[in-house]
């Protein structure tokens, strides 16, 4: 699992705004005679952030401008030198040296030395008042502590752990997964100064509304202009590290450009009519995209790259806290006690027709999802190796209801001991239409074990804030990104972690909750997650993680659904496409190149 994204991932699938049906497309940047070396795909929302540290959303623009210490290779699961040439690990391995290449520079053209990594570190992602969800995945042993960093010199930094932590290479990978090192001279002052309120001057850094200018990177592209609903313009980093085998510097495409689409009915129409390179990059094209697609793949000179499933999750969660703000119950106390009664959501689950909703909302196209694991995982246990899984049987959901003390009226409504009707409110974000589609079938399918389900698409923004800040929500329906290093995910598994959503506790700066309490199973997947990092043995690993997933399974905190095949349509114009479902097209984007037309 990726450090968890909302795939908005991970909170979790999105982008979003304006275009080709309302006019305010430039076709100065679009029109295939225009574009030379550049590479137009499409995003569903405007960026949120331009501050990698505060960024909960995936895909992101620090895929394109961002770098880590090392990088995953996406075609074979590696970890590769990036801003590091080299790392050392002792015999005990609790001591990391990493070397940084010769003569690195940001984007500014200001030198990258290892002043930054260990400023990155320790003033921002170690920074207790700084909401960053990347400091859940660096905490180490049942004490949480972090690793103590060490300048050596220049291009050398030592990181001493507290005890071996097996993930902790991969914490160091960059986008998406991993730590992106930070400009030292471009943060230092915003994250020294206090505001009026106490906090950090760094939250309201490198906001959406920056002047792209002033934003300093050290990925292969920079941030050239953005415009508020229209597109976001990467150009050319020319500062990049990277050369190839020819010692040409690289990234070949000089540059890309995210047109920001108000739905994905409109990026298909773009696509269809040239606008656009890809459906998109990142491997969600919309399975009922596919039948149209295929018929004209030939003829409009693209390919439909297919591979697995998607990495990472479809589910529906329910608010299991328990607590109260400003003496106010945050769920209502009735449906507080359906929602922590397990047989309740076992019930659910039996209810939900998954295969059919891959026949239809995913015309085929995807495979049920049965853990919070990806599938690409080495920790991933299937159904064969003892994985529970709930397979569509109302009888055996109205058994488990009866059983708990619920009871049917003569209408077939289904009612609780004191007699309250069982309902509730289900919401996910309205950008998305196949889950929009899906939140629709299970509305349906609960109706038929006598549960009535308000189902409200909301605007993505306003539903993160329901499930970050204000905590109003009954159920949701989203997804979190995922990849193979399980504890990545930690951040979602930890009780007090950034994305423990079923029962957050309040983030930084965020009022207090009276009465929250921690179930025993879900601290123990916590203790599990830090005891599988503790762990080096990989065989005693993975058995670790199939403890963690059969009690996901078991107790539900999220009703895993089903997961669409990774597919996107690219113009052949477009080479060097290395397609995966961990990194789509464009995990290699800086050795993609536009093939002359010439």
């Amino acid at each position: 699992m990726q450090k968890a994204k909302i795939l908005f991932v991970t909170f979790a699938f999105l982008f979003f705004n304006c275009l080709f049906l309302t006019g305010c497309q430039s076709t100065s940047l679009t029109t295939p005679a225009a574009r030379g070396s550049q590479l137009v795909s499409a995003i569903l929302s405007d960026p949120k952030t331009f501050n990698w540290a505060l960024n909960q959303e995936f895909p992101n623009v620090f895929m394109f401008t961002g770098e880590g210490l090392t990088k995953e290779n996406s075609l074979t699961g590696e970890v590769e030198p990036a801003l590091a040439e080299s790392w050392e690990i002792s015999k005990d391995k609790r001591r990391v040296v990493f070397t940084l290449r010769e003569n690195l520079k940001w984007s500014d053209g200001k030198p990258l030395t290892a002043d930054d990594v260990v400023f990155t570190y320790e003033k921002i992602v170690f920074n207790q008042a700084i909401p960053t969800d990347d400091r859940d995945s660096l905490k180490i042993g049942n004490s949480g502590a972090f690793p103590k960093l060490r300048k050596l010199d220049a291009r050398r930094v030592e990181f001493i752990l507290p005890e071996p932590f097996a993930p902790f290479l991969r914490t160091t990978t960059g986008p998406p997964d991993g730590i992106i090192i930070l400009p030292k001279h471009a943060f230092e002052t915003a994250v020294n100064t206090k505001t009026s309120t106490g906090t950090p001057k760094f939250l309201s850094t490198w906001g959406a509304g920056t002047n792209p200018s002033e934003i300093i990177v050290n990925g292969p592209y920079l941030i050239e202009s953005y415009t508020t609903s229209e597109r976001v313009i990467f150009r050319r980093n020319p500062y990049y590290w990277q050369r190839d085998a020819q010692g040409n510097q690289l990234p070949y495409i000089e540059r890309v450009i995210w047109q920001i689409t108000d739905s994905m009915d409109t990026q298909l129409l773009q696509f269809r009519s040239q606008d656009l390179d890809t459906t998109d990059g990142w491997g969600r094209m919309r399975p009922e995209d596919f039948p149209l697609l295929k018929r004209e793949e030939k003829r409009g000179n693209f390919k439909i790259h297919i591979a697995g499933p998607r990495p990472g999750t479809n589910f529906i969660s329910f608010n299991l806290n328990k607590g109260r703000r400003n003496g106010r119950p945050l769920v209502d106390p009735a449906k507080s006690r359906w929602f922590n009664t397990v047989a309740f959501r076992q019930a659910v689950a039996h209810a939900i027709d998954r295969q059919s909703m891959i026949n239809n909302s995913l015309r085929g196209l995807g495979e049920l999802q049965n853990s919070p694991i990806s599938v690409q995982s080495p920790y991933y246990i299937s159904p064969k190796e003892g994985l529970k899984v709930y397979d569509y049987n109302p009888e055996k959901s109205r058994k488990l209801l009866l059983n708990a003390g619920f009871k049917y009226n003569l209408q077939g409504q289904l009612l609780d001991e004191a007699g309250n009707r069982v309902r509730f409110t289900l919401i996910t974000n309205a950008e998305n239409q196949t889950r929009v589609a899906m939140g629709a079938q299970i509305k349906q399918n609960l109706s038929k074990i006598g549960i009535q389900v308000d189902f409200s698409p909301i605007a993505f923004s306003t539903l993160v804030d329901k499930l970050s800040n204000t905590l109003d929500w009954e159920c949701y329906l989203l997804g979190f990104t995922g990849g193979t290093e399980p504890h990545n995910g930690a951040n979602v598994w930890l009780p007090d972690g950034g994305l423990h959503s079923f029962n957050q506790k309040p983030l930084s700066g965020k009022p207090a909750i009276e009465g929250h309490e921690v179930a025993a199973w879900e601290q123990k997947i916590g203790d599990l997650y830090i005891k599988a990092a503790q762990e080096l043995d990989e065989t005693k690993r993975k058995a670790i993680y199939a403890e963690t997933q059969n009690l996901t399974q078991e107790y539900l905190p999220m009703i895993y659904l089903v997961n669409p095949l990774s597919m996107a349509a690219i113009r052949d114009r477009v080479e060097g496409v290395k397609y995966t479902s961990l990194g789509g097209a464009f995990w290699n984007i800086a050795k993609l190149k536009i093939k002359d037309k010439n």
